[in-house]
């Protein structure tokens, strides 16, 4: 006789169902979305499933593949709900039966090569059909694959999070409205979706690699989701330079995961990783990709093949006394023209500090104080701080730090950037 798994106590199941519903919804909610055509009505059927296993498992305990219980606990309700409609449907289907005897058949397309058989890339290139706008495509992909919460979407954009909930709304209702098909389009309309694909994947490549909120820095499971689909769509579209730039970028930024993190979890800076811990395999994925990237690219390099080329720095450098930071600003420089953002602004000065010293870069910076986009972004009271540090400022420094603590929603920066302002408190002249 089989033996059944033992009750476990409600509380524990409860966050074990959480967290579990969290690293697989992406992959329920493309399931479902397969099978009912409507990725608004498929997220309700994965939330469905979550509340059958809130149910069940506190009674029956965590079955063996948690994942792909609720993936088929999400399939049965979508084959229900399209049984109930096909009931519906049935005579409407007799009555058009002999007008369909009398039309030519349907013949299906050939199998095109350049096809994939992936429910989430599937789900990626539908929300992110040209009838949503920008801000809409990504925002629902985000939340659909990434499954991030509006506020950790909010936080990415640096937007309102009503505002962000907002557009999750109007995308699901916009695709079913205008009955969007769930798949991945061929030819010329794939080329018109693949900036946004290319920005949803790297936006869900950042949550994993830094968190934006919560107790842990990394979220891998994101960062191993948005590094599968670039390697896939480096299959698919060889010849765009911009996917393989991507590709090299995530391989190259994933292959520092085992150093960024202490054995506590806490962050490790750059300065302070032990680079033997790097991983060389990713290393060498990346250069390959950033080869590829070159050369197909036509009008030089783009935004995300600039950034691989700035992380291919870092990768080359065997300590961080190595690094060639006089390359790293000129390729700041040209992602700024290519790309410009207050954020590459930023980065901009960190290279030019350890290019220049600091008194340069802490021009640019103070001249990001007035961005509408940067306000709230612990970032940059951060490097202010490390730049007013290393010019002696002791106190400034400390009050910059004490702000981006304060700004920071993310648990582990937090404690970080505490620590830093404990640090020169601890210098400053008694008395002050």
């Amino acid at each position: 006789m089989e033996q059944q798994p033992a009750p476990a106590p409600a509380g524990g199941v409860d966050t074990a169902v959480e967290t579990i519903f969290r690293i697989e919804s992406p992959r329920i909610i493309a399931s479902a979305a397969r099978i009912v055509r409507d990725v608004g009505i498929a997220e309700e059927l994965a939330q469905d499933a979550l509340v059958a296993a809130l149910e069940q498992w506190p009674r029956d305990g965590v079955p063996d593949n948690p994942g792909a219980w609720l993936t088929a606990a999400a399939k049965h309700r979508a084959i229900d709900l399209v049984r109930r409609r096909e009931r519906y449907a049935r005579k409407l289907e007799e009555v058009g039966r002999d007008l369909s005897l009398s039309a030519p058949h349907h013949v299906d397309e050939p199998a095109d090569p350049d096809d994939i058989d992936d429910d989430l890339l599937r789900l990626v290139f539908t929300a992110c059909h040209p009838v949503l706008a920008a801000e809409a495509r990504i925002a629902l992909t985000l939340r659909l694959l990434g499954g991030l919460t509006t506020s950790e979407i909010a936080r990415a954009f640096l937007v309102p999070e009503a505002t962000v909930a907002q557009r999750i709304v109007r995308a699901k209702r916009t695709l079913a409205t205008k009955g969007v098909a769930f798949e991945v389009p061929y030819g010329p309309e794939r080329e018109a979706r693949l900036g946004s694909v290319l920005e949803v994947i790297y936006l869900v490549f950042n949550e994993g690699y830094a968190a934006t909120a919560g107790d842990d820095l990394l979220r891998p499971a994101l960062c191993e989701d948005a590094l599968r689909l670039a390697r896939v769509l480096a299959e698919l579209m060889p010849k765009e330079s911009e996917v393989h730039g991507l590709a090299a970028l995530l391989e190259l930024q994933e292959s520092r995961a085992a150093a960024r993190t202490g054995p506590g979890g806490e962050p490790v800076l750059l300065k302070d990783q032990q680079r033997r811990r790097w991983n060389r395999m990713l290393i060498g994925r990346g250069f390959t990709a950033l080869g590829r990237a070159d050369a197909v690219a036509t009008g030089g390099p783009g935004p995300y093949a600039l950034q691989a080329a700035i992380a291919a720095c870092h990768a080359r450098a065997h300590t961080y006394e190595d690094t060639d930071w006089h390359q790293i600003a000129a390729l700041y420089g040209l992602l700024a023209a290519r790309a410009p953002s207050p954020v590459v602004e930023l980065n901009r000065a960190v290279a030019v500090s350890m290019a220049e010293g600091p008194e340069p870069a802490l021009e640019i910076v103070d001249a990001l104080a007035g961005e509408p986009a940067l306000r709230g972004y612990h970032l940059l009271p951060s490097v202010r701080g490390d730049l007013l540090a290393r010019l002696g400022r002791t106190e400034q420094a400390r009050a910059e730090f004490e702000r981006a603590a304060a700004l920071a929603r993310n648990e582990r920066e937090r404690e970080l950037l505490e620590e830093r302002a404990r640090e020169l408190r601890g210098r400053e002249a008694p008395g002050r």
